[in-house]
């Protein structure tokens, strides 16, 4: 087969980059490991900063959004048995996020694509990426058994942190940077409304626990737990009780509880990988990046490296253009490395790590001055929020 632009991946960002260069007239082909029930069954984060909202706006697919989305101009830091709100709307001009789910974002991408005639191919494990560094690379999957490739005259590598794309480039070619937390998250989904209209980020001498929600019926919650934990040690009650022992007292008797839709252990971690291309391959989102969801960058990160090989490819195919694709890596790794320090700063503020009796007191004076000081909840509000994407064009 032959096309433009190879997308391995179709999650979030693969899918968005397609459907931005299908409204140029740019042809794509999706290939995806996974099958489409498994992809469009994934339950993930969606908190969508103000950028990523814009963009699939842009993309023409944010009517179920803005029509079901719930908006926050405010978040909640709860410590030392104290609720605090900051309100990010006004410390930014207005700007806000969206709580809209990953898997509902992902099924309004898939059928746009595919209304429009767009060709994805499911169960379709990419091997390898070829050639990459000629005007033809290759990318080599399988497909009912059978060895296939798609000619391209670019590789956009939107396949996680497991994909090919990545594992494509030699060792000695590509720089890795990595950090794993002590700890992880114990999440619980569950149909209750949420105890809070805003999420509240909660730091305890116990550990940190979140409070977050899909929508006005279901919630997401998490509690701060050991690496070597297991779900099969948690009952609901269990979970309920630790959550709400985290919690300041007027909050906790508010908690809704209920039986579980899904309970699961995520590990934490920053990585980043530099550069970002590799002749005509290009990563994109975890490929390329993962930081902790404490800052809720993962996703939007994925978005804003969209934002700018979008830009890039239609550049290049409307106006023979090389400068921007030459820039993307560069463009891209500005913006993730910011959010990393976010996601770390906030991590680290907001999680207990061991018996330190120091860094608690400390993280509470922290807390303490940040919700005090109007400086200090606008930088926080602008990283909430989400930080400009930067002029490409």
């Amino acid at each position: 087969m032959r096309t433009q632009v190879g997308i391995i991946g179709a999650g979030p960002s693969g899918l968005l980059l397609a459907r931005l260069l299908h409204l140029q007239g740019i042809e794509s082909i999706i290939i995806e490991r996974q099958s489409k029930e498994y992809v469009l069954g994934r339950i993930r984060a969606g908190v969508l900063e103000q950028g990523m909202a814009n963009l699939l706006r842009q993309a023409q697919v944010g009517a179920r959004m803005d029509r079901e989305g719930l908006v926050h101009g405010g978040v909640n830091l709860a410590f030392n048995g104290r609720l605090t709100r900051i309100n990010m709307a006004h410390h930014t001009d207005g700007q806000s996020v969206i709580i809209y789910g990953q898997t509902e974002l992902t099924r309004d991408l898939v059928e746009a694509h595919l209304a429009a005639g767009g060709i994805i191919h499911y169960e379709a494990p990419a091997i390898a990426v070829a050639e990459y560094h000629t005007t033809q690379p290759r990318i080599i999957y399988e497909q009912n058994g059978q060895r296939q490739e798609i000619v391209c005259d670019f590789v956009a590598g939107c396949d996680g942190y497991h994909g090919v794309a990545r594992q494509s480039v030699p060792a000695d070619k590509i720089t890795l940077f990595e950090k794993i937390y002590p700890f992880g998250w114990l999440g619980i989904l569950s149909d209750v409304p949420p105890v809070n209209d805003e999420l509240i980020y909660a730091n305890h001498e116990r550990g940190f626990a979140l409070c977050s929600m899909r929508s006005h019926t279901r919630s997401r919650y998490y509690v701060q737990c050991s690496l070597d934990d297991d779900v099969a040690n948690w009952t609901d009650n269990a979970f309920w009780d630790e959550l709400r022992r985290r919690l300041p007292e007027e909050v906790a008797e508010q908690v809704t509880t209920g039986p579980r839709l899904e309970m699961s252990i995520a590990p934490l971690r920053s990585f980043v990988a530099e550069p970002m291309r590799f002749g005509n391959l290009f990563l994109a989102g975890d490929a390329a990046h993962i930081v902790p969801p404490t800052g809720a960058k993962g996703l939007n990160l994925a978005a804003s490296d969209i934002y700018y090989l979008s830009r890039a490819l239609i550049a290049h195919y409307q106006e023979k253009r090389a400068d921007l694709l030459d820039r993307y890596s560069d463009a891209a790794l500005r913006r993730v490395w910011k959010a990393i320090r976010f996601s770390w700063w906030f991590t680290s503020l907001m999680h207990r790590f061991g018996d330190d009796l120091l860094n608690q007191r400390l993280q509470v004076a922290e807390l303490d001055y940040l919700t005090g000081s109007v400086a200090g909840q606008t930088v926080f509000a602008e990283n909430y929020v989400g930080l400009p994407y930067e002029q490409f064009e």
